[in-house]
């Protein structure tokens, strides 16, 4: 046919976060061929912001959202035999006293407003403990252990707030380092036989006849070329209402709204490994989590963002809620001289028409338009805890279209680095201090928690710290560097440092010019 390129896929993906890494992953173990273009760096807007949890969403139990929950909750454990060297268990603190409040408009706070007004919006002792109940039991739980009653005045958890807080209820959920999990899935994905095409634009796409005609630009070279897919998935995140609009201008219904989410990074505020669940008076929630060995995590904020062009950030008005907020609790006040990092990522929810940015949806949505040929798959909504679920429900979109497709193989497939039991970190931890004697204690950990089996690739056969070639430091080597470009898409050092770890939180601005300089270098030598 007149027109067609030699290059057809089965799919175009457009966006690389963990929806549309997720979903090459998927569809790529299922024998389909896929090209996925993220015209920015891989996790380099939503999926790189999250408070960086698998967590089945406590606070949506208020909003009678069970099949979410109950969903997320059984991803937990099963994410966490996946991924047991980026994800692990993490007990959480939920004080508890009176003023603790509703948010008005949920479900539940109209239902006890109807059947106890004497309550007048508080949060009482038995619904939380309900709630809880519930969260232990709604996922059938294997792993993680159960909901606990603290005594404040004798537990550790206790030690860093104010006085007049005297019980509390323990319970688990699971840390996720978000932004490597966009990577691995990439990684599994091309080993799969996708192409993931990183700093590459979609300037249009175009139906003609079956096919979609897809134009893209490599922002690196210059290049443009036109690929031919069967079906084209948006996996666009905060710029999905866009691309419906102005790439693929295709009539569509469905709405976006988008929910910025800010987060501040303070000096250390504790000295344990617990992590904090703080309510409000005004019905909102926030963690306070150990970050990073040397900091503390508190967020997140909800705060409509209507413009997906305009970058988002932390304002001063979000910092000092947050520091407010955890002030109400810690007996040592947080103050903005505290913070030494923030960040703020925008949340692409499914416009349910709710009367706030907190009570909107964390469901996804997915909608099919065939209409007028070759089909397009729009990705709605979602949470990071969810994102493999919601790979199978886009493949089961994608079959109909695609007779005879294998069905779901991902549940319990391990990801990249991730092949060894779920109680493994330290015996691995411990080997690579045993072979790799230049190795410290916490330079070992950072290497398992990053790579977990494939830090041994990193290190190879060196016998000293100078065989890994150039230290930027804390001890990021030019041997890993040459690792994360070469298997993990880096193409700056802001993909280093942010996003494929977080050492931008430990090294001058001189030393990450320095790796940016050598980045250059290197892709300057491959062109």
């Amino acid at each position: 046919m007149a027109g067609r390129s030699e290059e057809v896929t089965d799919l175009f993906i457009i966006g690389g976060g963990i929806n549309g890494c997720g979903i090459a992953r998927d569809a790529a173990g299922r024998g389909l061929s896929v090209v996925l273009a993220e015209m920015n760096d891989l996790a380099s807007a939503t999926s790189s912001a999250s408070t960086k949890l698998f967590h089945g969403g406590l606070r949506y139990l208020e909003y009678f959202e069970f099949r979410l929950v109950r969903e997320a909750l059984v991803e937990r454990e099963t994410l966490l035999r996946a991924m047991p060297h980026i994800s692990w268990p993490m007990r959480f603190v939920l004080p508890y006293h009176e003023d603790m409040r509703f948010e008005s408009d949920t479900p539940t706070s109209r239902l006890l407003s109807t059947v106890m007004p004497w309550m007048r919006g508080r949060r009482p002792a038995w619904l939380i403990r309900l709630g809880l109940f519930m969260y232990d039991h709604l996922g059938g739980r294997k792993i993680l252990p159960g909901t606990t009653s603290l005594n404040l005045r004798t537990e550790v958890g206790g030690g860093p707030l104010q006085d007049r807080f005297e019980t509390a209820y323990e319970y688990s959920d699971c840390w996720i380092e978000d932004s490597r999990l966009v990577v691995l899935n990439a990684r599994d994905a091309e080993a799969r036989g996708a192409q993931i095409l990183v700093r590459t634009k979609v300037m249009s796409a175009e139906r003609v006849d079956d096919l979609w005609n897809v134009t893209i630009l490599d922002e690196i070279s210059g290049d443009t070329r036109m690929i031919q897919a069967k079906m084209l998935i948006n996996a666009g995140g905060p710029w999905v209402g866009d691309i419906i609009q102005t790439k693929i201008r295709v009539n569509s219904r469905e709405g976006v709204r988008l929910v910025r989410g800010s987060h501040i990074v303070t000096r250390k505020l504790f000295d344990h490994d617990k992590c904090y669940f703080f309510q409000g008076e005004d019905g909102r929630i926030i963690f306070a989590i150990p970050y990073e060995r040397e900091f503390t995590l508190i967020g997140t904020t909800d705060q409509d963002h209507p413009n997906p062009s305009e970058p988002p950030v932390c304002t001063e008005a979000e910092q000092d809620y947050l520091c407010a907020f955890a002030s109400k609790y810690f007996k040592t006040p947080v103050t903005r001289e505290d913070v030494v990092w923030t960040y703020s990522g925008v949340r692409p929810l499914y416009d349910d028409g709710a009367s706030s940015a907190t009570a909107a949806t964390r469901d996804y949505t997915l909608k099919v338009d065939a209409q007028g040929g070759a089909p397009v798959l729009n990705v709605f909504g979602g949470k990071i805890t969810t994102y493999r679920r919601l790979a199978e429900s886009a493949l089961e979109k994608v079959a109909e279209h695609f007779p005879h497709l294998p069905g779901p193989w991902t549940a319990g497939v391990a990801l990249p680095g991730g092949d060894f039991p779920v109680d493994g970190v330290q015996e691995l931890i411990a080997g690579l201090e045993a072979d790799y004697s230049f190795l410290n204690r916490e330079w070992a950990e950072r290497l398992v928690r990053a790579y977990g089996t494939d830090a041994r690739g990193i290190l190879a056969d060196a016998k000293s710290a100078s065989d890994l070639g150039q230290e930027f430091g804390a001890t990021l080597t030019e041997r890993e560097l040459e690792w994360l470009a070469d298997k993990e898409y880096a193409r700056t050092a802001e993909d280093v440092v942010w996003r494929r770890n977080k050492l931008g939180l430990k090294l001058t601005t001189d030393q990450i010019d320095q790796i940016g300089r050598w980045l250059d270098k290197r892709q300057r030598s491959a062109l």
